[in-house]
Order: C-alpha cells, then structure tokens, then sequence
C-alpha cells in the first residue's frame, strides 16, 4: 500500500466520522453499534471479572461483543447458536480432557469431532465456535468439570449483556436506508432513460457513450439488487425490536416496497436492455442496423415518458402524494406505446438485423410498460 492510498482511505475514514457527526445514516449506526459493542464487553467484564473473579471471566466479554450484532433479531439468533456451539465443544473437550492425560492426545481426538459438530446446519455460522470452545478447556491449564461449567455460565452471562445491550440501548432499524436505497435507485432508473432518450433523438450513435450508457445501466442493476437486499434487511431489523413502536413517521417495508423493487428490477433489466441494443448498434463491425431517424425520436419520446412515470411512481411510494399524476403518465406512456409499435409495423422492412433491432427494443418496451400499468392503477 503506498502512502496516497494510506491517505486516501485516512481521508475516507475522516469523512464519514464527519458525517456521523453531522446527521443520521449508515456511518452513525456503524459508530452507535461499536460504542455498543465496546460498552457490552466492559459490562461483561465489570461483572465477571472485577466483581465476582470468575475463574475464566474473558469469556463473558468476549461473548458479549461477538453478540452486538447488525440487527437485535440476529443477535438473539446468533446468540442461541453460539451457546449451542460452545456448549457441544466445551462438553466433548471435557469428557475426553478426563479420559486421556495428554493434552496433544485429547486435541487429536477433539477438535475432528467438533469441526464436524460445528457443520451441523442448526448451528448456522456460528458453528466455529464448537471447535473454539473445545480449544479453550484442553490449552487452558488443567481440564475439570468445575472450570467448564464456569466457562459456560460465563459465555451464557456474556450473550445476555450482548443481546440486552443491543436490544435496549438504541437497537438498530434501516427504514431510512431502505428509503433512501429504493429513491436512489428509482433516480438511477430515470436519469440514465433520459440521457439515453436524448442521445438517441439528437441522433448519436457514438458507441463510447453507448457504452457509458450501458455501464450505467449495469450499476442500475446492482442498486436493485442492493435495495432486495435492504427492504430484507429492514424486515429483520424490526424483528424483538423495541424501537418498531416509534416508526410511526417511517413506513415499514410491506407490499409497496416488495412492488418497487420489482418494478425497478424490471426498469433495470429494461435499460440495460435497451442499452445494450443501442450499443450494438453503434459497434463498429455492427451487426444490427441502427433505426430510422423517425423512429429513433419517437422510441427517444416513448423513453421521456418512461422516465417520467418512474420517477412518478417513487414520489407516489416513498415520496409526496400523486397517485393521479402517476396514472395519467401510465396511460400516456402506454399510448405512446401503442403508437411506437403501429409505426414500426409500417416501417418493417426486408432487412432481418433491422426487423432484430426494431423487435428487441419494442419486446423491452413492452414489459415494462406492462408491469407499470399495473403497478400505476
């Protein structure tokens, strides 16, 4: 790593502790969960290990910062599987810890057992730690059944401070982030139809912002695939959580979220599409013939109006009120449908690169002004 890219990530790191600073979001709660984190284990350790000198009090901070977790159901979860996990581990180091004298010896004939305990799919990721438990009875002095059973009332102690400091203190909720990711994604959506409606009525074909075009759309893609991933996200994070009472003013993801996502996974998979259409047809060893000047502008007009009804429709979902507005544009966009495809029958030609290149851009037409139609109604 060379000193620019050291400074670099410095100069990111400063930044979103600034922004952590000034306003909510994603760099606050990353701060909020550390400090909680961080207060979790001296909670842990205070009690355990300054307090009642438990023989193998490291156990219950270690837990206890393990288990602050993104979310609070994840935590209590997680925190169950890996009580589970030590448990099983902690129980067979011991019986064999007895049964044979050398610790080399009993390692040989644990740790096999609890790699192979740890795959068992109830204990989830967290099964490693059957392998960490067995590990922490054979190296940590002599073996007995008191100090395991210290070790194990210690890491259930641990997962309770864990999960409790979690759950009362602030528990995290990504309404906002799940917000915010679907608005980006339908702006996404929108501005690369439009720039891509104004290239092609200005008549460029230049293939180097064809393929800006096409890249953008690709990174639409993934901004989809990034607010799945977040309204999935937003749902755990409601779960055991005492905060869900106060999201009055924030909609919890329901039906309309899982419906935006599926009308911008459809404006995704429309633009890139398109997109790649376009991008052909600018190829210098093109196969495809590019389309008319006429029927170039008016597939550019069908793309204004698409542009518009899916910014309407995230003002509808996530932003003011216009469900009116978003109807007539629907219905506009299905007529301006209805006539790009009446004029490109009259324009079909002998030509199969141009009947390909007229059939594919009217198929990607058609699907997502069906799904908007009945998304908008």
């Amino acid at each position: 790593m060379t000193w620019q890219e050291l400074w670099r990530d410095l100069s990111a790191a400063g930044s979103g502790l600034r922004r952590a600073c000034v306003r909510p979001g994603r760099e606050r709660d990353l701060v909020v969960q550390a400090v909680k984190a961080a207060l979790a284990a001296w909670l842990a350790w205070a009690v355990s290990g300054w307090w009642l000198h438990a023989p193998v009090a490291f156990v219950a901070p270690w837990v206890a910062v393990v288990l602050v977790e993104s979310t609070v159901y994840r935590s209590i979860a997680h925190g169950l599987q890996q009580l589970g996990a030590i448990a099983a581990g902690t129980v067979v180091a011991t019986a064999v810890g007895l049964l044979l004298p050398s610790t080399e010896a009993a390692m040989a004939v644990v740790l096999p057992i609890a790699i192979l305990l740890g795959q068992w799919r109830r204990l989830g990721s967290q099964g490693i730690y059957a392998a960490t438990g067995a590990l922490f009875v054979l190296t940590n002095g002599s073996v007995g059944i008191t100090t395991s059973a210290a070790r194990l009332a210690e890491a259930l102690f641990g997962a309770v401070v864990g999960i409790a400091v979690n759950a009362l203190l602030r528990p995290p909720l990504y309404l906002r982030d799940t917000r915010a990711v679907l608005q980006d994604a339908t702006e996404q959506a929108h501005d690369v139809l439009r720039d891509v409606a104004d290239g092609l009525a200005a008549g460029r074909w230049d293939a180097e912002e064809a393929g800006a075009w096409h890249e953008r759309a690709l990174r639409l893609r993934r901004i989809v695939e990034q607010a799945h991933s977040a309204v999935e996200w937003s749902r755990e994070s409601l779960r055991a959580n005492l905060r869900r009472r106060r999201t009055g003013a924030v909609p919890v993801p329901g039906k309309g979220y899982d419906d935006a996502v599926l009308v911008l996974g459809y404006a995704a998979v429309h633009t890139t599409g398109v997109t790649r259409t376009v991008l052909e047809v600018t190829a210098e060893d093109r196969s495809a013939s590019r389309p008319h000047p006429e029927l170039a502008r008016r597939y550019a007009e069908f793309l204004r109006r698409t542009a518009r009804a899916l910014r309407l429709y995230g003002h509808s979902r996530f932003g003011d009120a216009c469900d009116d507005e978003l109807r007539a544009a629907v219905a506009e966009l299905r007529a301006t449908l209805g006539d790009l495809r009446r004029d490109l029958v009259r324009s079909t030609t002998d030509d199969p690169d141009e009947v390909a290149t007229y059939g594919a851009l009217l198929a990607q037409a058609h699907r997502l002004t069906d799904q908007l139609v009945v998304s908008g109604t």
